[in-house]
């Protein structure tokens, strides 16, 4: 099959396997695994944080970050279809007591900074406390303007509050902006980046920040189930991943934009090629021709994100061949109607 549904379905090479099989190994619970903290410690400077947390997935990553910076009753503010907020199980309501204040995203992705003022609650213990900001890059895609974070970032620090960042796909935003990922996080005090997607890792992410927090934060990770033992074996992807795998996101943007012109060519599908910035492609067909459509796809060994509007994401194994067969498929498709 060609997988475009996420980037998540990337497949370690023989390069990365390679450096798993023979990666040096020790227990990462009781800090001795030499992998781990190569990992932890590259991650961090990539970003230009002080140090690093290893942990199973951007979930945990995100929710070790929110129940560090947080204590029950306090609050963050988020987007409506931000990630920490929609699509991770309210685990910081859950397990932590701390309280959403989702808001709208504005075309671009950012939120409003006059919305983000008037949701900031007064010191009155009639409200949950507010205590964070939590922002993604990217955002279905797009770059988040580093204009606009550091306006967001200016008014958390005129009211205290402490500032994360999903940044899961964080390097797609350093390559498509040309601005380093280093210089995108450093308006934040933690900055979540995520190995298993465009960067082909099988497993894992890194939390990033002050090195006094990051200790708090590993306490965290060990209550959520997030210590592991010989980590070295997953973190070695890591950082092959790191070493080798960044500056090539520019071929999954390529191949996105490519896709996005193509598809715009076919009169039955919407779609502005000109919002796409990275690896992903929102595409919406003719009115009650989705779910046939990707139903024809997958009968041509082809996987796309379903829904009134498909959301197709380049990686990996889904470069510019693959998008010409998705292109010809779709054509086939319509023109047998």
């Amino acid at each position: 099959m060609i997988d475009f549904r996420s980037d998540t379905v990337t497949r370690p090479d023989a390069a990365m396997r390679e450096a798993m099989a023979n990666a040096e190994v020790g227990d990462d619970v009781w800090g001795d695994d030499p992998t781990v903290a190569r990992l932890e410690a590259l991650a961090a400077t990539k970003v230009g944080k002080e140090a690093g947390l290893f942990v199973p997935s951007g979930t945990q990553s995100n929710l070790v970050a929110l129940l560090t910076h947080c204590q029950r009753g306090d609050e963050y503010l988020v987007g409506q279809q931000a990630h920490t907020y929609r699509y991770e199980g309210g685990g910081a309501a859950a397990f932590g007591g701390i309280q959403p204040q989702p808001l709208p995203h504005q075309p671009d992705g950012s939120i409003a900074v006059d919305e983000l003022r008037a949701a900031i609650k007064p010191h009155d213990f009639h409200f949950a406390r507010t205590r964070l900001l939590c922002l993604e890059n990217t955002v279905h895609g797009r770059v988040l303007p580093q204009d606009y974070v550091l306006r967001a970032c200016a008014l958390a620090d005129e009211h205290q509050l402490a500032k994360h960042l999903d940044g899961a796909r964080l390097f797609n935003a350093a390559v498509a902006s040309g601005h380093g990922a280093a210089e995108l996080a450093a308006p934040f005090d933690t900055v979540s980046i995520c190995l298993s997607k465009g960067l082909g890792a099988p497993v894992g992410s890194v939390l990033c920040g002050p090195a006094a927090f990051i200790a708090e934060a590993r306490r965290w990770r060990k209550m959520l189930g997030g210590g592991m033992r010989q980590a070295g074996i997953i973190a070695a992807a890591g950082i092959h991943a790191l070493e080798h795998n960044i500056e090539r996101l520019c071929d999954d943007h390529a191949t996105a934009a490519f896709l996005a012109e193509q598809l715009a060519q076919i009169p039955q599908l919407h779609i502005d090629p000109g919002w796409v910035q990275t690896n992903m492609v929102f595409v919406t067909p003719q009115a009650g021709t989705a779910k046939v459509l990707c139903q024809h796809l997958e009968q041509r060994g082809i996987l796309v994100d379903p829904g009134e509007t498909l959301r197709i994401v380049t990686h990996l194994q889904a470069g510019h061949a693959e998008a010409e067969a998705l292109v010809a498929a779709v054509r086939e498709f319509y023109s047998g109607l």
